[in-house]
């Protein structure tokens, strides 16, 4: 959402100096047309020449196999067009703009990235400078409560702006008073367009000294909005309840430092949920981390412990309290993930265990080089299933089977050669394809506040938990009387879990 607002701000880089040099109002809408007509132009010539022109040069330069010579075509390329671009009569800055697209849709945009940096890192600390000397610390005492003024004048604006859009596009209320309150800040390009229009004389100096502070303003407080987003946005949102009130568990730095001797997972997909299941079943603690929204909100109606980050952060795993756990498992497929969380944790907790999860065989040497102390590929275990079902098929002795998915298993797992020795087949005649856990809150109008869970014709569906004021009861008794705020967590098929929701939602 950033990197869009600064694009928006494209448009103003043409009209700006526009508006220094015409008073009439006829006058004004006829430069403004021509300046449209200019930068409409200025894309189309870029277009062409770097297409045309410009990937075929680049080609004959890097032939020369010389880095100085790229990088200086490269800054020959810039200054040229923000020049080209001022001949016109728009600002340099657009023409930067254009050359940098220009750029960017070749196949050199990764070393121009790369040969550009020294000097994108000293032009923006010398653009930050530049910035701070248009302001007169002289003029504050004098214009502070003007700027004051400004600032809220400004975020108030995009507050409100925003979270109308946010909310119009179908997004619960909460969220779309915390993204306005996260957005509501102004940003550099503020400064540059105020910048830009100062020399051209479309803003005076005095006005320009309060747009600036209040800028400034804003930006200082944008850690606090940042921060406390969550709480300020709920002042705003009302008290009503609804199902955007029973939000997922937020990452509490302190309370997660003191849990002790938990397991961290990372990735709360179906291999993860099953791992916090076996868990949980066991009274063992665990914290879980996973980057879909939906499923970290649903798990928190069952007041499960997940929480939204990633866990390649290493803040992220700190906050879990890794100094403290017993053991971390990765059971999402992101393998670049997984080796940036292997190198911290290996960096930060040597001693402790990391179970890996992987799609296949292939990474498994990688995996365990960067510091996993055992993964487990998911094709192999599918893959050993299926082979002992085939035998078992095929009328060959249940000890001969298992004896063959042990020899496999052990050659592979290491760590857990001697736990299948003696092992059993658990027989189960229930058939679990498909199905999946599902979280509903009971709310004020809903039919099955006051009733029995006996009262409801669930078919299929089990009733897994019970969540009444943050308390967890795992199977409840089928005389429990629900309540409003109440959250069922229901097990089933797709089918028979969307007929119990409406059973009980209405």
């Amino acid at each position: 959402m950033s990197v869009f607002q600064d694009v928006t701000a494209v448009p103003f880089l043409v009209i700006i100096p526009v508006l220094g040099t015409s008073f009439g109002f006829i006058e004004l809408g006829s430069e403004l047309g021509i300046a449209i007509a200019k930068a409409v132009a200025a894309f189309a010539a870029v277009f062409v020449v770097g297409r045309w022109l410009l990937r075929p040069f680049f080609h004959l330069v890097t032939e020369r196999r010389s880095a100085e010579l790229f990088t200086l075509t490269v800054l020959l390329d810039f200054a040229d067009s923000g020049l080209d671009i001022k001949e016109l009569g728009l600002s340099i800055a657009f023409g930067g703009f254009l050359a940098g697209m220009m750029l960017g849709e070749t196949e050199f945009r990764h070393q121009v990235e790369a040969s550009i940096r020294p000097f994108r890192d000293v032009g923006l600390g010398l653009f930050f400078i530049g910035i701070g000397m248009l302001f007169d610390p002289s003029t504050i005492p004098a214009i502070w409560h003007w700027a004051l003024a400004g600032t809220v004048l400004l975020m108030s604006s995009k507050i409100i702006i925003v979270t109308l859009i946010v909310r119009r596009s179908g997004v619960d209320s909460l969220t779309a008073w915390r993204t306005g309150l996260m957005l509501a800040v102004g940003g550099e390009f503020g400064f540059l367009l105020l910048a830009i229009a100062l020399p051209a004389d479309v803003i005076d100096p005095a006005t320009a000294q309060i747009a600036l502070t209040s800028v400034l303003f804003s930006i200082i407080s944008a850690p606090l909005l940042i921060r406390y987003n969550q709480p300020i946005a709920r002042m705003f949102a009302g008290k009503v309840l609804s199902a955007e009130d029973f939000v997922a568990p937020r990452m509490d730095p302190g309370a997660a430092g003191q849990v002790r001797n938990h397991v961290i997972i990372c990735g709360y997909g179906r291999i993860g949920q099953s791992v916090g299941h076996f868990l949980e079943q066991e009274s063992l603690p665990y914290v879980a981390l996973d980057l879909d929204s939906s499923r970290v909100k649903e798990a928190g109606y069952a007041a499960e412990p997940v929480y939204y980050g990633d866990a390649s952060e290493p803040e992220m795993l700190d906050a879990l309290g890794l100094e403290s756990a017993r053991l971390l498992v990765i059971s999402h497929e992101d393998f670049a993930a997984a080796r940036r969380t292997l190198e911290y944790v290996k960096a930060k907790r040597p001693d402790l265990p990391v179970l890996v999860r992987t799609r296949d065989a292939s990474r498994v040497d990688e995996l365990i080089a960067a510091g996993a102390t055992e993964v487990v590929p998911e094709t192999l275990e599918a893959g050993l299933m299926l082979a002992s079902q085939v035998l078992f098929l095929l009328n060959v002795p249940v000890g001969r089977i298992m004896r063959r998915v042990q020899e496999q298993r052990t050659s592979h797992y290491r760590f857990l050669r001697e736990f299948f020795k003696g092992d059993v087949i658990a027989d189960s005649s229930e058939e679990r394809g498909g199905h999946s856990l599902r979280s509903i809150v009971l709310l004020d109008k809903s039919p099955a506040v006051g009733s029995t869970l006996a009262d409801f014709d669930l078919g299929g569906v089990v009733v897994t938990a019970l969540v009444r004021s943050g308390e967890r009861r795992l199977r409840p008794a089928p005389d429990t009387r629900l309540q409003t705020g109440d959250a069922l967590v229901l097990f089933g098929s797709p089918d028979d879990l969307q007929r119990a929701e409406r059973a009980v939602l209405g």
